[in-house]
């Protein structure tokens, strides 16, 4: 049962206007983008850790097989696992292809990300953007 005292004090909250609502208007078309301009996601900051050297052959495509081949022999990153041996194997698989105008070291830096997954994808990921510029560098 409401007293007169709560029925007043529920129609002085309804007569009060929220001050949130009073605000003046600011000026928000500072910027000039467009609305696609604005949903796109940042890309700043989200470079990857391996730095791809560019490539300047004409018709340069790494094939579907040759990506399976890497998947199918992917290091997951556990304890038992021997990151040695990945590489080793990486290496057995990128060391016999050859394309002409393209260094073999970025074909290898180029498909290295896919021979990764769970905690060693994760680490890759982790590493600081732009840090492997090398083959050497990967490996160490």
């Amino acid at each position: 049962m409401r007293t007169r005292s709560k029925a007043r004090r529920l129609r002085q909250q309804q007569q009060q206007v929220p001050p949130n609502l009073v605000e003046t208007p600011k000026d928000t078309m500072a910027d000039n983008r467009t609305m696609a301009e604005l949903l796109q996601a940042p890309t700043e900051g989200y470079e990857d850790a391996i730095v791809v050297p560019e490539i300047e052959a004409a018709n340069f495509e790494i094939k579907h097989g040759l990506l399976t081949l890497v998947q199918n022999k992917q290091f997951f990153g556990h304890d038992k696992e021997d990151p040695h041996a990945h590489i080793r194997y990486f290496n057995k698989i990128t060391s016999t292809l050859r394309y002409p105008n393209v260094p073999t070291t970025s074909i290898k830096l180029m498909l290295f990300p896919f021979s990764l997954e769970g905690a060693a994808r994760i680490w890759l990921e982790k590493e600081p953007p732009r840090s492997i510029q090398t083959w050497d560098d990967l490996v160490a």
